[in-house]
């Protein structure tokens, strides 16, 4: 999937926003997909995208957090977690199905339907340069911060 277009999405965001994938062209932008605000996994992703995101912003990089958590949940993990980028509510799994990242998978012996911990960054142009799927979330931010270092 990677080096290529992707069609254009709107979402609702924190801080009464709207995202769409088209207006976030002119810089490069890491959009994360993750399974579920306030779980372990998923508050040491955000953390550490919190704790690098001066330097995301210093290498022109837009950050967006992306996961099916209502808007309300998501205002609250970001005040919880002081996070300085905006969360996506994708309860209808528009952006989730666009990226096919929902998955069944095994949580505590059943099998569950939900997002697979991935990450996508988009160059300047809005054309998608990584993919990472299936990944561990400690770390991760820091890999991710590393490829940014090599677009232009």
């Amino acid at each position: 999937m990677s080096e290529k277009n992707v069609a254009d999405f709107s979402l609702p965001a924190t801080g009464n926003q709207t995202f769409t994938l088209s207006g976030a062209r002119g810089k490069h932008l890491v959009l994360y997909f993750y399974p579920k605000d306030n779980t372990p996994g998923c508050t040491t992703e955000a953390q550490q995208f919190r704790d690098l995101y001066a330097k995301f912003k210093k290498a022109g990089c837009e950050v967006v957090g992306i996961s099916r958590d209502s808007i309300k949940s998501h205002e609250n993990f970001k005040a919880r977690f002081t996070l300085p980028f905006e969360l996506l509510s994708d309860s209808e799994e528009t952006a989730c199905t666009l990226f096919g990242v929902i998955k069944q998978k095994n949580m505590y012996g059943k099998q569950v339907r939900g997002i697979e911990r991935s990450t996508f960054v988009f160059d300047k142009a809005g054309i998608l340069r990584h993919e990472w799927r299936g990944l561990k979330a400690d770390g991760h931010a820091q890999e991710v911060l590393d490829f940014i270092g090599t677009l232009n």
